[in-house]
């Protein structure tokens, strides 16, 4: 932990490099007031959710049954303010869902601010509060869960900033690390300073945690480069994700991009993509990729 002077101190200087970056290079800038640049998903409302129009389907298992489906968003799940000039979006929570990108992009840094809210909805009402990033999102709505797309997560976790997951099935990406003893069984933690490399078809955790205190801003970003990518939490390199393959064992290099609602409130603003054709310095000074 350090010191909210530090935290501060530090997330202005990343945020002031990143805008630097962005003026050389093409970003996309993706937020605007009516989500013109995604679709919405949204998955099976909880048996608790109220003022829905008679005759939806609700269950206490969210993961399965009769979703809302695409662009019929009508508890406002996903919505985009203005405040201070500045253009936020605000994720209620309420129900299990989506917006992803139309468009698929590859070679890119995704880079986002993120807080979390302070409301949470069941079945994740006595859970860590809850959401995530989806790249190299590809197939079907609502594949995995009934609600969202088959991809990679950057996790967004309370404490569990940048962890990693594979969605969908068959989805999969080694790398680096080794298993790591916890109280609860075996669980899988990535090592910057292993060799060991395994099969990521189930959850990775990040190397280190970076989160900010709860309600201020966390910066979050993602490089992707050709089937690798990197996830960095507030400056810190906390994940590797190398040679990501498709549920049909084929290289997976691109895809949309997803943001998730999942029973937690919170927000999201100033989230650009931004073309690249190399890792950044500071990425391979930290980052010792395997040569194929």
């Amino acid at each position: 932990m350090y010191s909210k002077f530090k935290y501060i101190s530090l997330f202005l200087i990343l945020t002031s490099l990143t805008v630097a970056a962005q003026k050389s290079s093409k970003t996309i800038h993706l937020l605007d007031k009516d989500l013109s640049q995604f679709e919405k998903w949204i998955g099976v409302p909880h048996a608790t959710v109220t003022d829905l129009p008679e005759g939806t389907y609700q269950s206490d298992n969210v993961h399965n049954g009769t979703a809302l489906g695409l662009n019929n968003d009508i508890k406002d799940v996903f919505t985009v303010n203005e405040e201070n000039g500045e253009l936020i979006l605000h994720i209620s929570g309420e129900i299990l869902g989506g917006i992803n990108t139309k468009k698929d992009y590859e070679n890119y840094h995704l880079s986002t601010l993120f807080k979390w809210g302070d409301k949470k909805w069941e079945p994740r009402l006595d859970a860590k509060r809850d959401s995530g990033i989806l790249y190299h999102c590809y197939g079907e709505q609502g594949a995995f869960w009934k609600t969202w797309k088959t991809s990679l997560e950057y996790q967004v976790q309370e404490t569990d900033l940048g962890d990693f997951i594979p969605l969908g099935g068959g989805t999969a990406s080694p790398k680096r690390g080794k298993p790591t003893a916890v109280v609860r069984g075996e669980s899988k933690k990535y090592n910057p300073n292993s060799d060991a490399y395994f099969e990521a078809n189930g959850y990775i955790n990040a190397g280190s945690e970076h989160d900010a205190p709860h309600g201020e801003w966390n910066l979050l970003e993602i490089y992707v480069l050709g089937n690798n990518a990197v996830h960095v939490v507030n400056g810190y390199v906390v994940m590797v994700v190398e040679n990501a393959k498709n549920d049909k064992g084929e290289i997976l290099n691109k895809g949309q991009i997803q943001i998730q609602s999942e029973a937690a409130e919170c927000y999201y603003k100033d989230l650009t993509l931004t073309s690249i054709k190399k890792f950044p310095k500071k990425i391979r000074k930290q980052v010792r990729f395997k040569k194929s």
